[in-house]
């Protein structure tokens, strides 16, 4: 099965986000930012080993600028877990592999 990541926008957000049924992350990225070019290919990897346990979505904040300003997003980039639509967990800035998946754990079990 592949697991894709989801493309998140101000439109879906509510849908695929706060009415889910699982934890969902949104990492808040834009295109310009170097940091968030890490953080991307990062997330693609562990999105498989988090199937059916979390959703994995970007936001492009350039392309979409109500959600991250809803929820406070500063700095990019920001990956904020969501579960049962509340915000359980915020990681800013990029990180190692391992590292930001022991902050995603911790999120999920928060």
């Amino acid at each position: 099965m592949v697991v894709s990541v989801l493309t998140i926008t101000d439109r879906n957000f509510d849908e695929d986000v706060i009415k889910s049924n699982i934890p969902v992350l949104v990492d808040f990225w834009a295109e310009w930012c170097g940091p968030c070019r890490i953080v991307g290919p990062i997330l693609d990897e562990l999105a498989p080993s988090y199937a059916g346990k979390l959703k994995i979505g970007k936001m492009n904040v350039d392309d979409n600028q109500d959600s991250p300003a809803k929820f406070g997003v500063m700095n990019i980039p920001t990956m904020i877990v969501f579960k049962n639509g509340k915000e359980t967990g915020r990681i800013v800035g990029a990180m190692s592999k391992a590292e930001l998946q022991k902050k995603i754990d911790g999120a999920i079990a928060g």
